[in-house]
């Protein structure tokens, strides 16, 4: 398959590289702007060469060519709408990550988080209809449902409770209109809190912890602790976007990519603190400070839909990834 990934140097995009070039028998387009990700995070999971617009390889083209490398840079903007029109051209898969991360960056700005969220989707999605593009997996969130009793589904009605859940739900409403009135086949995965291996940039509970406490810092809760969140390692989540890229019959379906697992941050601290004091990390502290606006307080998901249908379901257990991770790190910092 030819696979156009956007935001392919950052965490999630990287590590379905490195699992399609394992695999093998691909080809792979990047988009990244490397505002987060860089060139040493892709290296680190392909050979790659760097290309500019006006020299994409006849590959997108349907051009028989042989390339050093499976893989190719794009240094480019989402928000370039040229861009995506030629760089999805031929490609059999879009797999949209690129985007605004986070309720901090749209509480902040979220005019900058509608450009990014709204504008840069609705841009692929536009390049994809235009370049016969046959499957559009977007990484979505559960933040577009906003408050609600948990577990979230797929049914509930959107209430978003941030800019953030905002913009992805206009995203998402695009990804339907796509399928319905053109016929791509969109399909939403709205992932729970992702982390893992290659989480640097991260500014999630898990990898914020490991770095402040590798760093010698506080480690800080916005709240009591009894805030939870579903989280979702990194090898499950590339997983389910294969899944979502490949399986017949799907368009235009969303689904919870997540544990179904509700998890406060005080217990995540309880499994996390002793494998940091394990690792040298003996001196780690907490510190509290009051909640964030646009934080929702209990957060996790149902992913049946995902198992009946993708035939997929988390297989990491929580302090499995947890010791994996804070390895990763202690490797690389």
């Amino acid at each position: 398959m030819k696979w156009l990934i956007t935001g392919g140097c950052g965490f999630i995009g990287s590590r379905l590289i490195k699992k399609l070039v394992f695999d093998g028998g691909h080809f792979i387009r990047v988009v990244d702007n490397l505002s987060v990700g860089t060139r040493d995070d892709l290296a680190g999971s392909s050979d790659f060469i760097e290309v500019d617009q006006g020299a994409l390889s006849g590959i997108g083209a349907g051009i028989d060519a042989q390339l050093p490398t499976p893989c190719e840079l794009i240094n480019g903007d989402i928000l370039d709408k040229d861009l995506a029109k030629e760089a999805a051209r031929g490609m059999d898969v879009v797999v949209h990550l690129a985007g605004n991360t986070g309720v901090a960056p749209s509480v902040a700005d979220p005019f900058q988080d509608c450009r990014a969220n709204v504008f840069g989707t609705l841009n692929y999605l536009e390049g994809a209809r235009h370049g016969g593009v046959k499957r559009f997996p977007f990484a979505s969130s559960g933040g577009v449902v906003g408050e609600c009793e948990p577990p979230i589904r797929e049914e509930l009605a959107p209430h978003p409770f941030s800019p953030y859940g905002a913009g992805k739900m206009a995203a998402e409403g695009y990804c339907s209109a796509y399928f319905k009135t053109f016929g791509l086949e969109t399909v939403v995965l709205r992932f729970s809190n992702v982390y893992g291996p290659g989480s640097r940039h991260k500014d999630s509970a898990v990898a914020k912890f490991i770095r402040q406490a590798i760093s010698g810092e506080p480690l800080k809760i916005y709240g009591d602790g009894s805030q939870t969140r579903d989280f979702l390692y990194i090898d499950d989540l590339v997983e389910a976007v294969i899944r979502a890229a490949m399986a017949p019959g799907i368009g235009g379906e969303v689904f919870q990519i997540a544990t179904g697992t509700e998890t406060t941050i005080s217990d995540l601290l309880e499994r996390l603190m002793p494998i940091l004091r394990a690792r040298g990390c003996e001196h780690a502290m907490i510190n509290r400070a009051s909640m964030r606006s646009g934080d929702v307080k209990r957060n996790f998901s149902d992913a049946s839909k995902a198992l009946r249908i993708l035939g997929w379901q988390a297989e990491w257990r929580l302090s499995d990834g947890l010791r994996s991770t804070v390895e990763w790190f202690l490797n690389k910092c």
